[in-house]
């Protein structure tokens, strides 16, 4: 009970048998600059250089990876010990290398986010009974959605056999006799309306592979021109010093850096503080769809709060990862705090995407309404995250006595 507020550097000060100055986050810094000067290499080697014709092997991937890794984790550091550092060095260097992550990450965002609202629709059409039915109707799916509402579970008998459309009732109604059992013991049987969903969910599917696969696109094309730019050229130049010499303060050799690390945990605090916590405790947040049905195709205003958590989060991370090195320890609540805000960054803007293809000019209703229940979907998995990350910031804060 005494020790009611945790402080996660207390770790760091532990092993104090030696001083840490600005020499550690030098250390750091040339660790990570070489990771940068390694990764750019197999990028190049891989062909996903601004002459390579792909960039999507694994090699590729993993080498882009590896470059958006080091260039946040220099970024980061620097911002949070740039009172250890030249200013006008880390001022210059600091943004060129945000700029860089972001544009590398943006293909893999266009990625992800397709995939999980592809996995998304799969599961909100209810996969284990859909595949029967999609195959019987989709012979009639030429007629559009609007025929849909009259289609029922004899449907596909009756336009497999137009030839003899009065016997088809007889022959229907003689399958449901003699096999009542089958239909009950497999699935239930679908409403009336279910095959019209169903094609609005398989048509909101194509809507956001196009559109996010345009995105991708788009993001990879600007990725190997921003390779290929000076802008980026500078910027490794500016790494490839930075591997072997860095630029540190004339004080920092004799300066302790945990200070800035602890401030950098109190920036942390303060913001989860701020955070509607006691909201997110609750199954359902009432006040997220306030602004659900807003043409304005701005983030959600509850979003923002939690998305600076993340970033603070990722700061104090690497702040550890300063102080420790390769030693860093490796706090397990912590660890699943970060899984949960990045599960919210992830629905979040999956949702903002899904609202976004439902604005799209003269869809179906069919398809605009399965978007509308995937964006509901995923703001739920956006309460559901905040939730998470409730549970696990709780356990950090008040059941450290113990561990």
């Amino acid at each position: 009970m005494a020790q009611q507020h945790h402080d996660l550097t207390d770790s760091a000060a532990a092993p104090a048998a030696l001083p840490v100055t600005g020499e550690a986050l030098a250390g750091y810094l040339r660790g990570q600059a070489t990771e940068f000067l390694r990764a750019l290499r197999l990028h190049r080697e891989t062909g996903g250089g601004p002459n390579g014709s792909g960039g999507g092997t694994a090699d590729a991937v993993a080498a882009a990876r590896a470059l958006r890794r080091s260039a946040r984790r220099i970024s980061g550091s620097l911002h949070t010990f740039r009172p250890l550092l030249d200013p006008g060095w880390s001022e210059e260097i600091r943004p060129e290398l945000a700029w860089l992550s972001g544009t590398l990450a943006l293909e893999h965002a266009c990625e992800s986010r397709l995939d999980r609202l592809l996995l998304a629709l799969h599961r909100l059409s209810g996969a284990t009974t859909v595949p029967t039915q999609t195959s019987g109707t989709g012979t009639g799916s030429g007629t559009g959605t609007g025929s849909g509402t009259a289609v029922s579970a004899a449907a596909p008998t009756t336009t497999a056999a137009p030839a003899a459309p009065t016997s088809a009732p007889a022959s229907a109604s003689a399958s449901q006799r003699t096999a009542p059992q089958r239909a009950t013991t497999t699935a239930p049987r679908p409403t009336p309306d279910r095959g019209n969903l169903t094609v609005g969910a398989a048509k909101a599917g194509a809507l956001l592979d196009r559109q996010l696969t345009l995105a991708r696109t788009r993001a990879h094309s600007t990725a190997l021109q921003a390779l290929g730019s000076s802008r980026f050229h500078a910027v490794a130049d500016k790494v490839a010093v930075l591997a072997s010499e860095v630029p540190l303060a004339p004080h920092a050799a004799t300066t302790d850096p945990r200070p800035l690390a602890t401030a950098a945990e109190e920036r942390l605090t303060d913001a989860v503080a701020a955070l509607p916590l006691v909201t997110a405790g609750h199954p359902y947040n009432a006040e997220a769809l306030i602004h659900g049905l807003s043409p304005d195709p701005a983030p959600h205003p509850q979003d923002a709060p939690w998305h600076q958590v993340r970033l603070l989060l990722r700061l104090h991370r690497y702040a550890l990862e300063v102080l420790h090195g390769s030693d860093a320890p490796l706090d397990v609540r912590l660890l699943s705090a970060g899984q949960a805000l990045d599960r919210h960054r992830d629905a979040s803007e999956a949702a903002a995407a899904a609202a976004q293809a439902a604005r799209t000019p003269r869809i179906a209703p069919a398809t605009a309404y399965a978007l509308g229940v995937l964006h509901a979907d995923q703001r739920h998995e956006v309460e559901a995250a905040r939730y998470a990350f409730q549970r696990s910031w709780q356990k950090q804060t008040i059941g450290t006595g113990t561990s």
